[in-house]
């Protein structure tokens, strides 16, 4: 009840859901699938991120059937939902139980209060048969935490309003 009290808020606490009954979970919410692509570069990374690079991704197509089979990797997932989190509520994701049983796993970075924008996923195909993938898939649980108080200040990283 509460979840679906804060998708009616202004911003709404998740938008662009494709399927509001199927999406709202007891916990949170799932996240679907917009795009995937193939990590196709190295990245970098160091403490003050003055060596920050990300790895450069290519687009993978779905078939005319709205699918795509994907070969054993790394994948990067592009939800279709935008995360506006206010500065008392912070996130975490999961993978969907039907996923790990098909032998793909999605990891994900903590949501901090305060962010805002259409996150993506690092998804990752264990299973040597591979994996087929349709398009508007769930693939995430958002689950949210209520913080004690409001943070000072809510997320300013760089990936503040990313794929909006």
């Amino acid at each position: 009840e509460d979840i679906l009290e804060m998708l009616k808020a202004t911003p709404p606490l998740v938008e662009s859901l494709c399927d509001v009954q199927q999406q709202v979970q007891p916990n949170g919410v799932d996240l679907t699938v917009k795009e995937i692509a193939l990590l196709s570069s190295p990245g970098s990374l160091n403490l003050r991120n003055e060596a920050r690079v990300l790895s450069s991704t290519s687009p993978l197509v779905f078939d005319g059937l709205g699918g795509i089979d994907l070969l054993p990797g790394c994948y990067l997932v592009t939800h279709n939902e935008v995360v506006n989190l206010p500065k008392n509520i912070m996130a975490l994701a999961m993978p969907r139980s039907s996923l790990l049983r098909c032998g793909v796993s999605i990891h994900n970075a903590v949501w901090d209060a305060g962010y805002s924008g259409r996150s993506q996923s690092l998804m990752v195909v264990y299973n040597s048969q591979g994996f087929r993938l349709y398009k508007n898939a769930r693939v995430v649980q958002l689950v949210f935490f209520c913080l004690s108080h409001e943070v000072a200040e809510g997320y300013k990283g760089m990936f503040q309003g990313e794929n909006i």
